[in-house]
């Protein structure tokens, strides 16, 4: 299904993004492929490799899959996947229930969508595909009548975890949810030994959702097997900063 279609702002190698939602086995594939490349290849990550090449688990066939297309090429380039509440109640948990105890959201879970496993092909990193994605998740809530979205940021561990630790020293002084909010790891990051005093650097995606009104909402979980610390944040669509609601809900009217 055609979501929205605009000028590329990226590369003058193409002229248009299209952005779409899987509907097909086929699809999907292409957007676990994309994945694949990006989470398990660019990232050595031998632990996870597959013959098949697909990066995949159980949520994907209860999650929707937002794909941005190079229009000239048909090529894949970006992708989110988002779980609707309804898509949690038939899989039986959201996916961030498997890092996070979520309980004290109980009472929102019929109004929260997820969102998860961002992906750019490295040639399209110049701001017009996430720009895409994020109008179709403004596009996607609308439709799903949710009044939160919800997710998990991954901070690489690569430099020892110090980024990570200076991350949430950062974000517990100004960024941190209403104590109502809060989600506690099941496996915490160790935040303790670690460097202080290091400059926080703050990933694309992370930064992206804070910029968005995004709270993060406690310590962040160990995900061993991609080799990150994981922050959980959670966006009141009534939070969304102003900038970012008159661009991606605007464009999002048109889907």
């Amino acid at each position: 299904m055609r979501l929205l279609t605009i000028p590329a702002d990226a590369n003058p190698s193409f002229s248009k993004l299209s952005l779409s939602l899987a509907s097909t086995p086929e699809e999907v594939r292409e957007v676990q492929r994309l994945r694949y490349k990006v989470f398990i290849e660019a990232m050595n990550l031998s632990a996870l490799a597959n013959p098949e090449g697909l990066d995949k688990d159980e949520f994907d066939d209860y999650c929707d899959h937002l794909i941005v297309r190079d229009s000239k090429t048909l090529s894949v380039v970006g992708t989110y996947r988002v779980l609707s509440p309804h898509g949690a109640r038939r899989m039986g948990k959201f996916y961030s229930e498997q890092e996070f105890d979520l309980s004290r959201l109980d009472n929102i879970r019929g109004v929260i969508a997820e969102a998860g496993r961002a992906c750019i092909h490295p040639d399209y990193r110049s701001g017009g595909v996430i720009m895409m994605l994020w109008a179709g998740l403004a596009a996607y809530m609308r439709k799903e009548r949710c009044e939160y979205l919800m997710g998990c940021a991954s901070v690489s561990l690569a430099d020892g975890g110090h980024n990570a630790a200076a991350l949430y020293h950062a974000f517990r002084e100004k960024n941190m949810a209403p104590p109502d909010y809060r989600v506690a790891p099941l496996l915490p990051f160790p935040l303790e030994d670690r460097q202080t005093g290091v400059e926080p650097q703050i990933p694309p995606l992370l930064r992206g959702y804070l910029r968005s009104g995004a709270w993060v909402c406690g310590e962040p979980a160990w995900d061993p097997d991609f080799h990150s610390a994981d922050f959980f944040l959670l966006l009141p669509l009534s939070k969304l900063d102003s900038r970012y609601a008159r661009h991606y809900l605007k464009d999002s009217r048109t889907a």
